[in-house]
C-alpha cells in the first residue's frame, strides 16, 4: 500500500487554492465536494480518493497527476508511465482495488524488466550484447 503524506497532500492543496484565489466554499462547489470534507483533506484529517483529487485537480486546473505525486499514490518519475497510471486511477468505470491491481501488474512488469537489464552497463567498459538489443527510450 503507498504511504500517503496526508498533511502535506492537505497544504499544498490550501496553497494552490489560495494562489487560485478561491475561498474554501468556492473550491469545495468547483471540485463537487462538501466544505467541511475539503477542510478536512487540508487539515490532513482525511484521506482523498484519486476521484476526488481529480475533481480538486480539475477545479484549480492542475494536473492530477501533480496531486497523486504529493498523495504518494505516484511516484514521481521522469515521465516513466505517469500517463499510463493517472489514466488508470482516474477511470470512473473501475474501483479503487481494481485500479490498485492494475497498477501493481504494472510494477511489477517494470520491475521484472528492469531486472533483465544489465545494473552496471555504464560502468568499467564493455557492456553486454543486451544492451544494444531492444532497449525501451
Amino acid at each position: 500500500m503507498a504511504s500517503l503524506n496526508v498533511g502535506s497532500l492537505g497544504e499544498y492543496i490550501r496553497e494552490q487554492r489560495r494562489n487560485a484565489q478561491y475561498s474554501l466554499r468556492q473550491l469545495a462547489e468547483a471540485a463537487g465536494v462538501s466544505n467541511p470534507y475539503l477542510s478536512q483533506i487540508e487539515r490532513g484529517l482525511r484521506k482523498p480518493s484519486a476521484e476526488i483529487l481529480q475533481q480538486i485537480a480539475k477545479a484549480l486546473r492542475i494536473s492530477a497527476e501533480t496531486l497523486y505525486v504529493q498523495a504518494g499514490i505516484l511516484e514521481e518519475r521522469r515521465g516513466e508511465g505517469l500517463e499510463l497510471r493517472a489514466s488508470i486511477l482516474a477511470d470512473p468505470l473501475i474501483n479503487e482495488q481494481q485500479k490498485q491491481a492494475l497498477l501493481a501488474v504494472y510494477d511489477a512488469f517494470l520491475k521484472e524488466n528492469a531486472a533483465g537489464r544489465p545494473s552496471g552497463a555504464h560502468e568499467g567498459g564493455g557492456g553486454s550484447a543486451d544492451e544494444h538489443e531492444g532497449k525501451a527510450p
